[in-house]
This record gives C-alpha cells, sequence and structure tokens, in this order.
C-alpha cells in the first residue's frame, strides 16, 4: 500500500482543531487565569507539529531534508497560528463577556504579583481595555509562531533524513 503523505494544510487544520478544543474547555470551564493549561496547548501543539513532520518524512521513504521537513511545518504552523487567531477573534465577538473574565483574571495576576499600587492596577487594566483586540492578535500569532518554530525545528532535526544527493543520477 502507497504511503500517501499529509499536506500541510489537513495537518495546520488538525492541529488548529485541537488547540481549539482545548480553548474551549479552558474558556468554559472557568480556568482561563490558569497560564499553565495555555502554556500546555502550546507544548501540545509542538508534539503534533513534530508528529506530522515525522510521518510527512516517513510518506516521502525519508527523502526529504531537514530544509524541507521544517518547511513543511512552518507552513502547517501558519496556517495554525491564523486558523486559532481567528477562532478567538469570533469567540470574543461571539462571548463579549469572555473578555471582562480575560480581564478580571489578569487583574487578580497583578495584585498576586505585588508591588503595583492600586493606580497602576488600574491604569494597567485601561491600558489594556484599550488594546484588548491587538494584544490578542498579536500574542496568539506570537505565541503560535514561536511555538511553531520550535516544535518545525525539533520535528525536523529528529525527522529520519536520507535525501538523494543532486550528484547522484
Amino acid at each position: 500500500m502507497e504511503k500517501k503523505p499529509v499536506s500541510h494544510i489537513i495537518a495546520g487544520l488538525i492541529v488548529s482543531s485541537v488547540m481549539i478544543l482545548c480553548s474551549l474547555v479552558i474558556n468554559f470551564t472557568g480556568q482561563i487565569g490558569n497560564q499553565t493549561l495555555g502554556y500546555v496547548t502550546y507544548l501540545l501543539m509542538m508534539a503534533l507539529l513534530i508528529y506530522f513532520i515525522i510521518q510527512h518524512g516517513k510518506a516521502n521513504d525519508d527523502n526529504q531534508s531537514f530544509g524541507q521537513l521544517f518547511t513543511y511545518g512552518f507552513k502547517a504552523t501558519a496556517l495554525i497560528a491564523l486558523v486559532t487567531v481567528g477562532f478567538n477573534l469570533l469567540l470574543f465577538i461571539i462571548f463579549p463577556d469572555l473578555k471582562e473574565t480575560v480581564m478580571d483574571a489578569s487583574r487578580e495576576q497583578m495584585v498576586k504579583r505585588g508591588g503595583v499600587t492600586d493606580q497602576q492596577i488600574e491604569q494597567g487594566m485601561e491600558f489594556m481595555k484599550k488594546n484588548f483586540t491587538m494584544f490578542m492578535i498579536m500574542g496568539g500569532l506570537l505565541m503560535a509562531v514561536l511555538s511553531g518554530a520550535i516544535g518545525s525545528l525539533i520535528g525536523a532535526g529528529i525527522a529520519k533524513k536520507n535525501p538523494p544527493s543532486p550528484f547522484q543520477k
């Protein structure tokens, strides 16, 4: 049976779906302020990317170079970043009260850390409220691209590679 490689688009959509599911679980179980769960989601993204990169290499009989495997992973990452940020924008439009929940969780974290006056907390909250959408988009893109780049590097590094030499014919 011939091995058919999974395209970077399908891999990106699968990983995006898993991340969206994790996001929904975190949001609707009241765990928005739990940063650890957010990081676990990105670790899961990296693990899935590594898996898809290795499978892509195997489906191509390990005839892919590091650069080709990394490119595959990073193309999937670009799609993941766009889909997840788009989903988050849609989520905040559909559930506007979610923004307040995020703001409250941020306020609680500022108070917990201490060393900040009430006036500084209020100024920070006002600034965050004015720029919430920008922070959400930029933060989501940055985390997805950074996690995806790391996952792509690891996946391309550990995938078996036996690319044909350009001098062999």
